[in-house]
């Protein structure tokens, strides 16, 4: 079954990118599936989106005018990316 296309409205999965790299490689938080939703599409492009990310801590903005789109992902665990979320 194809993937839907993304609307205005709709919840997704934003993959955080995590902490930048320490000198020994590790990082203090991990890339992460973060609630997202969906604030704007492309219409070029509807698998670019502008995303309101939800983290624990606070939101985060991701407009398309900011040049900073996110690209879908299916199934994949790439930071910056979303997809549609798991089933249960």
């Amino acid at each position: 079954m194809p993937e839907p296309a993304p609307t205005v409205g709709r919840i997704v999965h934003y993959v955080s990118h995590g902490t930048p790299l320490r000198s020994d490689g590790s990082q203090a938080f991990s890339p992460a599936c973060r609630a997202a939703v969906v604030t704007e599409v492309d219409a070029g492009d509807p698998g670019r989106v502008g995303l309101a990310v939800l983290n624990p801590t606070g939101q985060f903005f991701h407009p398309l005018s900011n040049g900073g789109s996110v690209l879908f992902e299916s199934g994949s665990q790439v930071p910056g990316s979303w997809h549609w979320p798991e089933r249960a």
